[in-house]
């Protein structure tokens, strides 16, 4: 039986990249949601610091989700694009170093993808874990534990 890696191969390149673009953008509006929050968070309306946080670190998950699993999206992507790339080689029956190159180098811009989802949601789930510590605190110091 014989199938087109080309095709299968668009496919699964465009399905990871367009999962780590949708990640990423949900993330981001995640981060820019709690930034707003955070600016005009009433401290004074919550009975104890841990209701505060509770409401803080509300959907933070998702950042922290994304920027953890966004490298092995990536890394799926790119197997898959070194299998196909194997696979194709083998029906062609041809060695051909610029066909191998080019497709393991396609192959490899799912890692670079992941990687570049994956870090600024590592930054932006820090800085606002960073931000969250400093609101706590000022409630503690302000209102008590």
């Amino acid at each position: 039986m014989s199938f087109d890696t080309t095709s299968l191969a668009q496919w699964v390149d465009y399905g990871v990249i367009g999962l780590l673009l949708l990640a990423s953008l949900w993330a981001v509006a995640i981060a820019f949601e709690r930034w707003l929050f955070y600016r005009r968070v009433e401290l004074d309306r919550y009975p104890t610091s841990q209701a505060l946080e509770t409401e803080l670190t509300r959907h933070l998950t998702v950042i922290g989700t994304v920027a953890a699993n966004a490298p092995y999206i990536g890394l799926l992507g790119t197997v898959l694009g070194i299998m196909f790339t194997f696979h194709k080689m083998g029906m062609d029956k041809s060695m051909d170093v610029h066909t191998i190159m080019i497709g393991l180098s396609m192959a490899l811009k799912a890692t670079a993808m992941g990687l570049v989802v994956a870090i600024p949601c590592v930054v932006l789930n820090n800085v606002l874990r960073r931000r969250i510590k400093e609101l706590v605190t000022d409630y503690e110091v302000r209102l008590g534990p």
